[in-house]
């Protein structure tokens, strides 16, 4: 006699691996995602726009464990500004790419720097801790 009752058969198809469901949305989007920039409301103006991303994830190249991190972006426009939905799905396309630490950092860098070429940026990759070891990545460009 079990102790539990019988569940309902379900009404979602089981699929096999050829037969992966549509992508959402999100997903697509993130996919397709671009950074998009737009013109700076003040040329001629030094500020520094500060923007931080909680949520970054990627996968360790060797182990294929997932990385966690907040990433820390200060950077001086020239031209043009980086659009923040735009720079949100571009920053979770990392979530399934095996890539290291180090090179996250400076691939985020280089995207940016080739988008917005601002006047001067830093990156900076706070990692959790995996296995007692907290990893803190910090890039520059400059103008």
């Amino acid at each position: 006699m079990s102790q539990f009752p019988p569940q309902p058969p379900t009404t979602e198809p089981i699929l096999s691996a050829q037969e992966a469901p549509e992508p959402k949305y999100g997903e697509r989007q993130i996919a397709s995602g671009e950074l998009i920039t737009f013109p700076n409301p003040r040329v001629g103006r030094r500020y520094d726009i500060h923007i931080t991303l909680p949520e970054f994830t990627c996968k360790c190249p060797f182990s294929g464990y997932p990385d966690f991190a907040t990433i820390h972006l200060t950077y001086v426009p020239d031209q043009r500004v980086v659009e923040l939905k735009a720079l949100k799905l571009y920053i979770n396309s990392y979530r399934d790419r095996y890539i290291s630490h180090e090179e996250s950092v400076n691939q985020i860098l280089d995207d940016l720097v080739a988008a917005c070429d601002p006047l001067e940026i830093t990156v900076k990759g706070d990692f959790l801790p995996r296995g007692n070891v907290h990893t803190v990545i910090e890039v520059r460009h400059q103008k």
